[in-house]
């Protein structure tokens, strides 16, 4: 999806502020394990490019979460604040997150991993886990 949206937000301490210069207006559903693990339900992402400033960025505590991706959050709230694939740099970064909430729910990944005890109503495009990792050309160990 084209990119077309500048974003602000922050944390929940305001430890963290977040500007974007050209973010995407939709927002996706992923339903891995690491991010159910991560966030106790779906990860519901934006896909914020690599044009992204932190203001308070030792405030951001970063792990690797696998051998493609690392996730960040704030070490003071612990807010979650990105997944970032390494091989591209690009962040995908929760959408609670930013001031401005006016998304469309477009796309759910490793929907074959999505538990039965939820679902969404919304008419979305799903992808299961090897459908993701083609698309965004990573390779699973």
């Amino acid at each position: 999806m084209p990119k077309s949206k500048q974003g602000r937000g922050s944390c929940v301490c305001g430890g963290v502020g977040i500007r974007i210069a050209n973010m995407g207006k939709s927002v996706d559903a992923c339903h891995c394990d690491i991010c159910r693990k991560w966030g106790g339900g779906p990860y519901m992402a934006v896909d914020c490019g690599t044009d992204v400033v932190f203001d308070g960025e030792e405030n951001i505590k970063v792990f690797d979460s696998s051998e493609w991706a690392q996730r960040g959050f704030c070490r003071h709230c612990g807010s979650h604040l990105f997944y970032q694939f390494k091989g591209s740099h690009e962040y995908m970064m929760p959408a609670g997150l930013f001031d401005d909430q006016n998304f469309v729910f477009e796309n759910q990944v490793f929907i074959d991993e999505k538990p039965a005890f939820y679902s969404f109503a919304n008419n979305t495009r799903d992808m299961t886990a090897a459908e993701c990792f083609a698309e965004y050309g990573v390779t699973p160990e």
